[in-house]
């Protein structure tokens, strides 16, 4: 029931809103008091019109009143469940996200055998003086485990590439000093690794980092040792599987004291081929009617450039390559005598953003019969 009291116990704004919505004339123009006044003048006249309609239908009446405050209170009681739900969801999927995010066992073309790795492994490639390529494979046990080992930590953990450069005190024995630390996500498993000193020794670890520097190790790469290179410029940025040997070479594989199973093995598997096979499959060459040796060779490349965000990574048909400062790209590949379908993809740093780019492209090489004119007189 409204009253006098219950009127004046109320702020102005609230009464104007109340007369707005009995309909009171001029309400935006009134003082608190005229506010009382009106609205208690609309409470009696309607006070005295309902008690006119009990007194011939008095059941209805009740009927009618009953649900309405019924309905109202149910529609308040609701409204500030659907906002504490709404928020718990939108928290339960920043968890989710960042949870994803650190599992190392989920990443595109983990392997050519489209089945989920048997191993942890890591190895570090030299591509040039000043730039290494990390590669790796976890399991979903590793990652579970890394998860009950770090306990309270895990919320705060974050997954890590650990550059070591390895030193000699003089004997057998060697140090390895962490010169670089850069958080990875799942999602990838290659990352390029910017050195700026050539001709030192160098280890990739990958594991989780916890709050407090406590570092879970899941596994070390091979040892390497980058040429040495005295400027950066002008270096060309061939595609790993085009000189196969070269980068294997490079990264440590013929060196009995740091050669690696697993190096050879996921050489072989990006390469699609054994080592020690020639890189390319060129075109054969022309021999003439007379026997006469007429060397000929024509083949073919192309060139996949672009660019993006300095700061994301980007892939060829499965394959990572290195941006440059500005977020170019450049990759020499082979062309084949076929039809080729090349997905590009490029990822965010934090993975919330993926962009890929479908290049469908085909090679249809004839050889011609050779002609041979004779100039005989």
């Amino acid at each position: 029931m409204i009253t006098a009291a219950n009127l004046e116990s109320q702020k102005s704004k609230e009464l104007a809103q109340m007369a707005k919505e009995k309909g009171v004339s001029g309400w935006h123009s009134m003082r608190k008091d005229q506010l009382v006044k009106a609205l208690l003048k609309v409470a009696k006249q309607k006070a005295k019109a309902k008690s006119g309609s009990a007194s011939k239908k008095p059941t209805t009446a009740k009927a009618v009143s009953k649900p309405n405050r019924i309905t109202k209170s149910a529609t308040e009681n609701k409204k500030p469940k659907q906002s504490d739900s709404a928020i718990a969801k939108k928290i339960r999927n920043e968890r989710e996200r960042q949870e994803n995010l650190k599992n190392l066992s989920s990443a595109v073309g983990m392997s050519r055998r489209n089945t989920p790795p048997e191993k942890d492994r890591v190895i570090l490639i030299v591509r040039d003086a000043f730039w290494l390529q990390a590669y790796w494979e976890v399991t979903r046990s590793t990652v579970q485990r890394a998860k009950v080992a770090l306990t309270g930590l895990w919320h705060n953990a974050k997954p890590v590439l650990r550059l070591l450069e390895i030193t000699s005190d003089g004997n057998t024995n060697s140090v390895e000093k962490v010169v670089q630390e850069i958080e990875i996500h799942s999602g990838v498993n290659n990352w390029y690794v910017n050195i700026t000193e050539p001709s030192k020794n160098y280890r990739i670890a990958i594991g989780y980092t916890a709050p407090g520097e406590k570092f879970h190790l899941i596994s070390k790469s091979n040892q390497v040792c980058p040429p040495p290179g005295s400027s950066r410029e002008g270096e060309h940025w061939t595609d790993i599987t085009n000189d196969v040997e070269k980068y294997y070479a490079l990264s440590g594989g013929h060196d009995p004291r740091t050669v690696s199973a697993d190096l050879q093995e996921v050489f072989e598997e990006k390469a699609q081929q054994p080592m020690h096979a020639p890189a390319f499959e060129r075109l054969g060459s022309g021999v003439n009617a007379n026997g006469q040796r007429f060397n000929f060779q024509v083949d073919a490349h192309m060139i996949v450039h672009g660019a993006t965000d300095p700061r994301a990574s980007v892939t060829v048909a499965g394959e990572p390559i290195r941006l440059q400062p500005d977020g170019s790209f450049a990759l020499r590949l082979e062309l084949p005598d076929r039809r080729q379908v090349l997905p590009v993809v490029a990822s965010s740093r934090d993975g919330t953003h993926q962009r890929t780019t479908v290049l469908a492209v085909e090679r249809n090489t004839k050889v011609m019969e050779p002609i041979t004119n004779d100039n005989k007189k």
